[in-house]
């Protein structure tokens, strides 16, 4: 049954809007728990990774700590340098529970095997064996030779090996041990009941260690798997593509201790099977959401074509509704009777309040003749009075309240909208926007002596500046004129109140400051000030580089420039004058912030501002803080030569008497300016780098030279040798003898 055209447009867009928003929110719940799901299983992965990560690395760092534990103590040094046969049981038994008691500390089911490539022997899993010379060549080529690190894990067929060529700090290898952890072992450890796939990289992107190869990667994506996850944290997740050219996702964590990155394969499958009741239940939602939008568009529909219904039947069936649409049938006839009647009135209403704007401009450009004044008056609703009396009210912003330049003109918008609201309208003409920076409004009164109309314009200009604040956050100025009697000199009475707003510059911000009070200040004697002592120590400050000083001081300066120079032009002068000291300091130092053709764009912008905090605002940030730095950038680098000179002249003279007094005497500088400048740029104290760096010296000489403790510790400028010693032991952790004793045994 053909419900009409209207039925139609109310039916389908709310059927299609439903179904929209069904669809949008099964999609967005969808995507929600679709990242929820992932969140949550890679969550588990990353923490049954992370688990993996911490058993495996705590048994291999016990069996590193174990070996290099034993390689210290003396019966090592004595076993591995002696040759043992059948016969020497009891050497044989020493290793044999020395290997024993390290197998009991780290993985069971590990073989630990150690060799002396002095005596030709090998113990491995309690065994004794005499190496041969293609033995020896052998352990050499695969351990020692090409290895410039003598302790590294290495992948093996059976799982992998620990290799520890000992001693540890020193090129001369004497013995190799060796820790064999097979794949069950790993297994085991590594605990794979989940049975996801692990893979184990070293730091240069080797794999050690894979249980599942169903994922393999490819042998040269290993390596740049593992440059790729050294940019990221110490877990996380990265996509790879594998063998068969699918992407997956890795979960991986990486090791600390030795670099080392475990991986885990973030499963697809699982995601899905997480999914699928997700999926059935939100179809299922979605089909039961939709019918029931059906039922409420279809009722909706009905309930708001019933009127349009009745209204048709009981019009007379004739040609002119014969449109498709029933409802533009009905207003048809209604819209053809009243459109010219609305269309004219629009027109008038439209047009009126530009026409009254066009003229109140003209009045303060004075381009209305008397008998243009007297017509249109009454047409825009002004009524004749008998003795009229005006005041031209101008307002300008102190500031923007933290908005944008660009939001100027909204700004003054909204506050005309404030003063055509506030003001009645039979106590004043049109309010305008006169210009780019101000708003105009003039005000009618009747019947009121001098001083009442005073009153009630101060009182309306407080209230202004109030609701201004409260409702704009803004603060504004007012300036006002005389009083006068004929509109046709507003001209003049505008230009007062200009000249009136000129003293916001002495006065502050939301100043009232009415024309007669300041006319004898404007007409007065010129007495220029200006403040050459406060001048001088803002520009210290800025040959000083002190952002903070030159913060301080400049506030004070135009404060007093503003204070003691009356006139407004007398302030011009003196801010222009100001400015050009500014160019003439900026030579004098070289840098180059106001050297530029555009600097009189910057005169004609700060004569222009009436606003004191914003002359202050764009001295501050873009002419005064920008020299600053440049100083300060200059003075950073004669501070890095400076430091330079000072660490110069420890590294050649260190074994010397060196004080920075001596310093400051040579380079004809304060000792305390030098100590400071250097901690700036070293980061350490004078005496703490020249400590250190003989430090560094005494451990050349104790390896190098022959010569006593004693005698290093009074060429390196120590009162006595215990002294000497105190120092090394704090900073080396061992006494200037042991040094020299492990090193020489190096």
């Amino acid at each position: 049954m053909n419900k009409g055209r209207m039925f139609n447009k109310i039916f389908f867009p709310i059927l299609i809007l439903g179904i929209g928003l069904v669809i949008s929110f099964g999609s967005y719940i969808y995507l929600s728990t679709t990242s929820s799901v992932i969140e949550r299983v890679s969550n588990s992965k990353q923490s049954y990774i992370t688990q993996i990560k911490n058993n495996l690395e705590q048994k291999i760092r016990t069996i590193e700590y174990a070996f290099n534990t034993y390689s210290t103590t003396s019966s090592f040094n004595e076993v591995v340098k002696n040759p043992i046969t059948e016969k020497d049981f009891q050497a044989y038994r020493t290793v044999n529970t020395q290997l024993n008691y390290i197998a009991t500390m780290g993985l069971e089911g590990t073989e630990y095997t150690l060799i002396s490539l002095d005596k030709n022997w090998q113990i491995s899993n309690g065994k004794l064996s005499t190496l041969t010379e293609d033995d020896l060549n052998n352990l050499y080529i695969n351990y020692i030779d090409d290895h410039d690190k003598g302790l590294f894990w290495i992948k093996t067929d059976q799982g992998i090996r620990f290799v520890n060529t000992l001693p540890v700090f020193s090129k001369k290898k004497i013995a190799i041990a060796l820790s064999d952890i097979s794949l069950q072992t790993l297994n085991r450890a590594i605990d794979t009941d989940e049975h996801n796939p692990v893979f184990i990289l070293n730091g240069q992107g080797k794999l050690m260690y894979e249980n599942d190869s169903s994922e393999q990667l490819f042998p040269n994506q290993l390596e740049g798997i593992s440059q790729v996850l050294s940019t990221f944290n110490d877990s996380g997740i990265v996509t790879v593509d594998t063998i068969n050219n699918k992407s997956v996702q890795l979960i991986f964590a990486k090791s600390s201790y030795n670099n080392w990155i475990y991986c885990t394969v973030l499963e697809q499958q699982e995601i899905s099977d997480s999914l699928k009741t997700t999926k059935f239940g939100l179809i299922t939602m979605g089909l039961v959401l939709i019918l029931l939008i059906v039922v409420v568009a279809y009722v909706i529909s009905i309930i708001f074509t019933k009127p349009i219904r009745r209204i048709q039947q009981s019009l007379p069936k004739n040609t002119h509704f014969s449109s498709k649409n029933e409802f533009e049938s009905i207003m048809d006839s209604i819209d053809t009777i009243l459109i010219e009647k609305e269309s004219l009135e629009s027109l008038i209403k439209a047009e009126m309040p530009q026409l009254e704007t066009q003229f109140i401009l003209n009045l303060f450009r004075n381009r209305v003749s008397p008998e243009e004044l007297s017509r249109k008056m009454p047409r825009f609703g002004y009524q004749e009075v008998w003795d009229p009396m005006y005041v031209t009210m101008l307002i300008q912003l102190d500031n923007l309240g933290g908005r944008e330049a660009s939001d100027k003109d909204v700004l003054l918008l909204a506050i005309n909208k404030i003063v055509e609201e506030f003001i009645p309208e039979q106590q004043r003409l049109l309010p305008i926007i006169l210009n780019d920076d101000t708003q105009a409004t003039i005000l009618r009164f009747t019947e009121f002596s001098e001083q009442e109309i005073r009153r009630k314009v101060l009182d309306d200009a407080a209230a202004l500046i109030k609701n201004v604040n409260e409702y704009l956050n803004l603060s504004i100025s007012i300036g006002i004129s005389k009083t006068y009697e004929n509109l046709l000199e507003s001209k003049e009475a505008c230009e007062m109140s200009k000249q009136a707003l000129h003293q916001r510059l002495n006065l502050g911000k939301e100043s009232i400051i009415f024309y007669e009070d300041i006319s004898m200040v404007v007409s007065g004697p010129v007495l220029l000030y200006y403040p050459v002592e406060l001048e001088s120590r803002l520009f210290d400050a800025i040959r000083l580089g002190d952002e903070e000083q030159v913060s301080s001081t400049l506030h004070p300066l135009l404060a007093d420039m503003m204070k003691k120079n009356n006139h407004s032009a007398n302030f011009e002068v003196t801010l222009v004058r100001f400015v050009n000291n500014l160019i003439q300091l900026e030579q004098l130092l070289g840098v180059e912030v106001l050297l530029t053709q555009d600097n009189h764009a910057l005169y004609h912008r700060l004569l222009d501002i009436r606003n004191p905090e914003e002359i202050e605002r764009m001295l501050l940030e873009e002419v005064i803080l920008p020299m600053v730095r440049k100083m300060k950038e200059k003075t950073n680098k004669q501070f890095r030569c400076l430091s330079e000179k000072i660490a110069a002249i420890v590294r050649s003279e260190y074994d010397q008497e060196l004080s920075l007094e001596l310093i400051g005497d040579r380079l004809h500088y304060n000792p305390s300016y030098l100590s400071s400048i250097f901690k700036k740029e070293f980061g350490t104290t004078f005496s703490e780098y020249l400590m250190n760096y003989r430090l560094e010296v005494a451990k050349k000489w104790l390896i190098e030279t022959d010569m006593t403790i004693k005698e290093i510790a009074e060429r390196l400028e120590y009162h006595n040798s215990q002294n000497f010693i105190r120092s090394f032991r704090k900073k080396e952790h061992v006494t200037p003898g042991a040094y020299r004793k492990m090193n020489l045994a190096d």
